[in-house]
């Protein structure tokens, strides 16, 4: 992470369409000590255009966005910056939106009716390493994962060096440090990735994730 060596300062970045919230949360972070707000935009497009050569420290995201939604948007981010440290910020609390978010590289969850304290909290604990999460949505979490039960075996026809692949997507690797890792090029990467998307019968990286952990493809 490209933090300066001069200042433990925590670089923050805020993706929220309303401006009376991005302003409001822009303001907590400014007028925080150890917090920098170096961003705020009403649109992913807009975020992932000015992050291109500088990523913060810390990602604050909404999901439902005007043009590209927040979890397609933070699956982007963490292609082209792994080490952001990414929360989400909703008034969704549905099990597929949260579950999605967390698998396209999210490591906390946190509802708007947040308050304001929480949050800078949730943002200093999720860079000590830690998921924070809104207390409905840790009962969620908790609740699906309680109740999930692996199928005994389902087959995919997936060949080891796929398997590979997806075990690495899973363990949150862009394409980039997965290519780095299996000693291919991005290209061998995107075309391996073809394949899994076609077995598997999805679309995105974070929908073969949530398949293989569903599925038990990957031990």
């Amino acid at each position: 992470m490209e933090q300066s060596q001069q200042s433990s300062t925590v670089r923050v970045a805020i993706i929220e369409d309303r401006r009376e919230i991005r302003e409001g949360l822009s303001m907590l972070i400014g007028f925080t000590e150890g917090f920098e707000c170096v961003g705020k935009y009403g649109s992913m497009e807009e975020a992932l255009a000015s992050m291109r050569h500088r990523a913060p420290d810390v990602v604050l995201s909404d999901i439902g966005l005007p043009g590209m939604d927040g979890i397609e948007g933070i699956g982007l981010i963490k292609e082209q910056h792994p080490e952001v440290t990414i929360l989400m910020l909703s008034v969704y609390e549905d099990n597929e939106r949260i579950f999605e978010a967390l698998c396209a590289g999210a490591v906390g969850y946190l509802l708007k009716n947040t308050p304001p304290a929480k949050i800078l909290d949730a943002i200093r604990e999720a860079l000590g390493g830690g998921s924070p999460m809104s207390p409905e949505v840790a009962r969620k979490v908790i609740t699906v994962f309680r109740n999930y039960r692996p199928p005994e075996k389902v087959n995919y026809d997936l060949t080891p060096h796929e398997t590979r692949l997806l075990k690495l997507l899973v363990d949150g690797h862009s394409y980039k440090t997965a290519a780095r890792d299996l000693g291919v090029s991005v290209n061998t990467v995107s075309f391996h990735l073809k394949s899994i998307y076609e077995k598997l019968q999805v679309h995105s990286k974070s929908e073969a994730v949530a398949k293989a952990f569903r599925d038990g493809l990957i031990k």
